[in-house]
């Protein structure tokens, strides 16, 4: 932390003598030295602000424990039969298939994520280090794509997924959706949470009506930012407005 303050302050203060060099202004060295040096500290206290916030509202052991109240709150509608398989989609560090795992030990779950460069804080290794901290046996981890699951029709008994599909540049979200319900069992349960804003997903009451139409049980769409995972005020300060669960049986 410290490190990075001094090397921030350094390009800072190079940054704002190169600009009074650009400008040809004569006794803009020091004065933009100084500029630089400012800036560069109200960056980091700006950025450490929002980091701390972050934490006491997203860290399990922070002040207000969102990260826990979803996970925990999505996990809690999925039930397996003994035997039973459920699939975490873009598992991330594992945390919703750990959490699923925990709450049936009957059965096993099974988290995919494709990880990569823009998610390199997250692997498999991570996820099965997570899976052994929290003593759990029944959950494993590989490589998946979200877009094109590599399972056939009816493979599973549950599907979860959390804060996924958003991230996905340039793809139908509904379609997303039918192609995580397509390799749902009949009987299977989903619970799927997620931005799910009309500008990404377009009109979700109609695709509930669609789901109903094919055949599905007890959909329904939950606003979480009704208190139930987050409040309003949370929602809006950490701009997870759409904050939404769809629920139901195939």
């Amino acid at each position: 932390m410290l490190f990075a303050l001094i090397w921030s302050l350094i390009c800072g203060s190079f940054i704002g003598w190169l600009a009074g060099k650009l400008m040809n202004h004569p006794t803009s060295l020091i004065r933009n030295i100084v500029v630089g040096i400012v800036g560069s500290a109200l960056g980091n206290w700006l950025f450490s602000l929002i980091g701390f916030h972050a934490y006491r509202s997203f860290s399990y052991e922070g002040e207000r424990k969102i990260s826990k109240r979803i996970i925990d709150g999505t996990a809690e509608q999925i039930t397996l039969p003994d035997g039973g398989v459920g699939l975490d989609i873009g598992c991330g560090s594992g945390a919703l298939t750990i959490a699923c795992a925990k709450r049936n030990p009957q059965g096993k779950m099974v988290g995919i994520d494709r990880w990569g460069k823009e998610y390199a804080s997250f692997s498999l290794p991570l996820c099965e280090k997570n899976a052994a901290a929290a003593g759990v046996k029944n959950a494993s981890f590989r490589r998946g794509n979200a877009v094109k699951l590599d399972f056939p029709d009816e493979s599973f008994d549950a599907v979860t997924s959390n804060y996924v599909y958003h991230n996905i540049t340039g793809a139908d979200k509904q379609a997303l959706l039918l192609e995580t319900l397509r390799v749902l069992k009949k009987g299977g349960t989903f619970a799927i949470h997620d931005l799910m804003s009309p500008g990404r997903y377009g009109d979700m009451q109609a695709f509930v009506q669609k789901l109903s139409d094919m055949g599905y049980e007890r959909v329904e769409l939950m606003d979480t930012t009704d208190g139930s995972f987050m409040t309003p005020k949370e929602a809006k300060r950490l701009m997870l407005r759409g904050s939404t669960l769809l629920l139901g049986r195939k």
